[in-house]
């Protein structure tokens, strides 16, 4: 009757983990839901949900995660299935591989980037290429 269940992870994705400003961690982060970084991390960061870094925020290590909005400081490799969004407020250096990217003016982006293909669009230009070749 009292039995209490354990929620799945899906049920955590709309939860959010937050690490507040003035806290340093050293290590990596590996987390099923969203997280708000306004402290230092200094190490790795994997998610299945989406990272913010604050203003106050930064990041120096590797990223990889669904959607991203970063308005502090990361420098490394960071990779975003899906969203990146850059605030005028951010510095960003590295390697970034986005799904999609939005920079407002005033960031400082000095990355190396690469803008993934979906599967959809790969099947259609994998379909014209077929077409163009028996033509």
């Amino acid at each position: 009757m009292f039995d209490k269940k354990t929620k799945p992870y899906t049920d955590l994705l709309g939860k959010t983990n937050r690490i507040v400003e003035g806290t340093i961690i050293k290590g990596d982060i590996i987390s099923q839901a969203d997280f708000r970084l306004d402290g230092e991390l200094t190490g790795n960061f994997q998610s299945s949900g989406k990272l913010v870094i604050g203003p106050a925020g930064s990041v120096t290590g590797d990223i990889v995660c669904l959607n991203a909005d970063i308005e502090g400081k990361f420098n490394g490799i960071i990779q975003v299935a899906e969203i990146l969004n850059v605030k005028a407020t951010a510095s960003i250096y590295g390697e970034v591989t986005v799904g999609k990217l939005s920079v407002e003016p005033g960031a400082d982006f000095s990355a190396s980037c690469t803008m993934n293909i979906d599967a959809k669009k790969q099947s259609l230009l994998n379909g014209q290429e077929t077409q163009l070749k028996a033509d």
